[in-house]
């Protein structure tokens, strides 16, 4: 590993929160900051009987708590969150249209409706519904009937979703999560991380607005059948507006939940519990403690310079980073943990290089854990330099290489 520092930042940005802080700006060929570590721990002392849980601040994703929130496991009934991410994903490229009908073909009508003894929103078999109603359906009612609908009319079959599911998983940044069917039913395949879970409740309630707004409906009726949204935070007058429980033997109990109170927005997940009791309790007093044990501070304005990154072949030495919007981080209040950010990217990176490119990411520690990483971009463009300039640069890489392995001998 190769690693240079670039710059440093001031200790007097994190002062308001009485931590001491160091950034370091550093540059890699492939991984260039150490990996704390991250195991099933509690963070800050707090404790919970989940086995599995992750809570982050929804707009900055900064980490507020986790606990082997990076273990693969069956998540249940909470993978449905990624089949409704596929639909949303499907609408939003105008490849469907929610009134689009579907068939409930007999496989969907006895694996998820009546037959299966699952939650379901009981469709007729061969009845025609709309991607709208299956939606709902899917999200408030869990409707294991309505996923499989929904994964034959756009795949052709359930087997040829579930590889949509991952394939579109890998493009949302989920690096762990697979997937072998749109249920969430017991699949050898079907594992998450409660931190990707996390992930994509975030991405969600980013990127489909008008249809996260479903997740806090509190009923739908479909075919004369009404029936309840099965989220137990929606009851508790906590600023609770989605997202999805979920439950099977090999599971236990699990929720992927989201408040606001006063303006700020938390992402809560908890797994292997062993009562619906138990799942609402402790997904409501991490939920509590998060927004009361925390708070937000500003680390970069928007458009500032957070460090600079080494150019090879171009007009200038180095290209300004900067964040795409301000750079926010959730501390604990009173906390006097030590803070300390890195700028990781492979480099130099070779010019031209276009305003708004991505280079490296910011990762911010707080103690043994990352909590924030935040994708850095260049500042301004930086056009290829002329052919001297080139071989400048070329030169005086080779001698640093040089002296890279000299010291990689020692």
């Amino acid at each position: 590993m190769n690693m240079r520092v670039v710059g440093t930042v001031s200790r007097s940005r994190f002062a308001r929160w009485g931590a001491a802080a160091a950034v370091i700006c550093a540059v890699a060929s492939a991984v260039a900051a150490p990996n704390p570590v991250s195991g099933p721990k509690s963070s800050d002392g707090y404790q919970t009987a989940a086995a599995h849980a992750m809570l982050i601040e929804a707009e900055s994703g900064s980490v507020l708590f986790e606990k082997a929130a990076d273990d693969l496991i069956p998540p249940a009934s909470l993978s449905k969150l990624m089949t409704q991410e596929v639909v949303f994903n499907e609408i939003k490229q105008s490849r469907l249209n929610p009134t689009t009908e579907f068939i409930v073909s007999t496989n969907a009508w006895r694996r998820g409706g009546a037959p299966s003894h699952t939650s379901s929103m009981f469709i007729p078999i061969h009845s025609k519904v709309s991607v709208d109603d299956l939606l709902h359906g899917a999200i408030i009612q869990s409707a294991n009937d309505a996923c499989i609908a929904l994964a034959e009319g756009i795949s052709g079959n359930e087997s040829t979703f579930a590889e949509l599911m991952t394939k579109r998983a890998r493009e949302l940044g989920l690096a762990k999560s697979t997937f072998g069917n749109s249920t969430g039913l017991p699949d050898p395949r079907q594992l998450m991380t409660s931190r990707e879970l996390a992930q994509l409740a975030r991405h969600l309630i980013e990127t489909y607005p008008d249809y996260y707004k479903y997740y806090s409906e509190r009923e739908f009726t479909w075919n004369k059948i009404r029936q309840y949204n099965r989220n137990p935070l929606l009851n508790l007058n906590i600023g609770a507006d989605g997202l999805k429980t979920g439950f099977t033997k090999e599971a236990g109990y699990g929720l992927v939940g989201s408040a606001v109170q006063n303006g700020l927005r938390l992402i809560v997940v908890v797994n292997g519990l062993r009562s619906e009791k138990e799942r609402a309790d402790e997904a409501k007093k991490l939920l509590e403690w998060g927004f009361h044990s925390f708070q937000s501070g500003l680390l970069f304005a928007e458009g500032q310079e957070i460090a600079q990154a080494k150019l090879y072949g171009g007009v200038k030495g180095h290209v300004p980073l900067m964040a795409r919007k301000e750079v926010r981080l959730m501390v604990p209040r009173g906390s006097r943990d030590k803070i300390i950010a890195r700028v990781v990217y492979s480099g130099p990176v070779r010019a031209p290089v276009e305003q708004g490119q991505k280079i490296g990411t910011l990762k911010v520690w707080r103690g043994e854990s990352v909590v924030l990483e935040v994708p850095l971009q260049a500042a301004e463009s930086v056009g290829a330099g002329s052919m001297p300039q080139r071989a400048l640069d070329a030169a005086s890489e080779f001698v640093l290489g040089l002296f890279r392995a000299g010291f990689q001998r020692l």
